[in-house]
């Protein structure tokens, strides 16, 4: 019997809200499936399993917020996944074939008559993101009229705001006589009934806490020390132009891919930083799952990972960390996009920024920055030209690394930045 527990989304984590179970007890689940949704003060987020088995009756309640730990439903394994199915069978009555639909998560089911059939009632429970159905009480709209577009016919936001959209269409005045609609009126929100622009504020406040609470313990138990160095971009920026010009302009690649991509490199000859520091020593990760600090459009910082970097073709890697971004910013971000980060690269360059000295965010050893990629004078060869430059740096933590080894990965990825083509 294995046990799903309110997971750590992040070293300033101590409790979580369960909002929502996205499958019902006795579902077969595998690992990597969606099973319920979390509150935390950084946003609301997908939690995934990561263990084969039955789900057991819930333990906690959506609503409830536990501390981190607690355990909110047991696991069957499989072995004995047919008895607690038979006896779940007999219990409840359900036909077998409502038993088989409610196996293929992550749709969501409930008991009905067997006379019934076709499209379910609009006191069932529907299969949507947690966003999507926080999206649909603001909006007014029945999740039971919109048609899912995502794995499943789960319900997507996008297909609330379409939904929304229509639905507004429809509702043109038509005997009522008009009235002056009054100016700007403030959205409220059906689940707490509390304004938006006040909702909004409250959760901002909650993000900066937990940003706080995570960046005073960096400081005060991370023994930092930072490097910096200037790496001419002129050849990778000219080969990416080159590459960008044979691909639609939906496909072409950022400069911030490149980074990524020689980040990760740099991590295969110096994989003393790409890890944790846990029970007093340094656990290097044989995976590479790099984080990227994205600022949300409300306010706040998130630094959700992108996971296996250094299996990605460039392309690729410009295709997952669009989605991510996308995903960061509706609110659909997994748990394991928060916990998995192995190191963090953060880049201010678009804001104008020649210099980051970043925090690293625990209990990772390390972060690298990127600034503003500008022209600048440069010396090479007893010549003196213009290049496109900008400024690379090294947070590391002290007791995992030292300076030589930190000095050697700036080195290799300034190396793996003059050879774009291998990258």
């Amino acid at each position: 019997m294995g046990e799903f527990c309110m997971p750590s989304l992040g070293a300033d984590m101590v409790s979580g809200k369960l909002v929502e179970w996205m499958v019902p007890p006795g579902t077969h689940v595998r690992r990597g499936d969606i099973v319920a949704a979390v509150e935390t003060q950084k946003g609301l987020f997908e939690i995934e399993i990561f263990e084969e088995g039955i789900m057991g009756e819930p333990l906690v309640q959506p609503g409830q917020e536990v501390p981190v730990g607690t355990v909110l439903a047991m696991i069957t394994p499989v072995e004995g996944a047919a008895e607690d199915e038979a006896a779940s069978e007999t219990d409840t009555a359900a036909p077998a074939a409502e038993q088989a639909e409610a196996e293929q998560p992550p749709m969501e089911t409930e008991s009905k008559d067997p006379a019934e059939s076709a499209p379910p009632a609009s006191s069932q429970r529907i299969a949507a993101s947690p966003s999507a159905r926080r999206l649909a009480a603001e909006l007014g709209v029945d999740l039971a009229t919109v048609q899912g577009s995502g794995p499943h016919g789960v319900i997507q936001r996008i297909d609330v705001e379409q939904a929304g959209q229509q639905q507004s269409a429809e509702q043109t005045p038509a005997a009522a006589p008009p009235s002056p609609a009054p100016a700007s009126p403030e959205p409220v929100s059906q689940a707490k009934g509390k304004p938006a622009g006040e909702k909004t504020a409250l959760q901002q406040d909650g993000m900066r806490q937990a940003i706080a609470a995570a960046m005073s313990r960096s400081n005060r138990d991370i023994p930092h020390y930072y490097l910096d160095t200037e790496i001419d971009m002129s050849r990778s920026l000219q080969w990416l132009e080159q590459k960008n010009l044979k691909l639609p302009i939906r496909e072409r690649i950022l400069p911030a891919v490149l980074l990524l991509k020689a980040v990760a490199k740099a991590l295969r000859d110096v994989p003393e930083l790409n890890g944790h520091w846990l029970d007093n020593r340094l656990q290097v990760k044989p995976d590479l799952h790099i984080g990227f600090a994205l600022a949300l459009r409300q306010g706040g910082l998130i630094t959700p990972a992108i996971h296996h970097v250094d299996t990605l073709g460039l392309q690729e890697l410009m295709q997952v960390m669009g989605d991510l971004i996308e995903r960061t910013r509706a609110g659909r971000l997994r748990s394991s996009e928060m916990t998995d980060g192995t190191i963090t690269m953060t880049n201010l360059g678009d804001r104008g920024v020649k210099t980051v000295y970043g925090v690293i965010y625990p209990p990772q050893v390390a972060l690298v920055g990127f600034g503003r990629i500008q022209e600048r004078p440069w010396a090479e060869g007893g010549m003196l030209a213009v290049r496109r430059c900008l400024t690379a740096t090294l947070a590391a933590d002290h007791r995992a690394t030292d300076g030589h080894r930190g000095a050697q990965f700036l080195e290799a990825l300034n190396r793996y930045l003059q050879l774009p083509e291998e990258l």
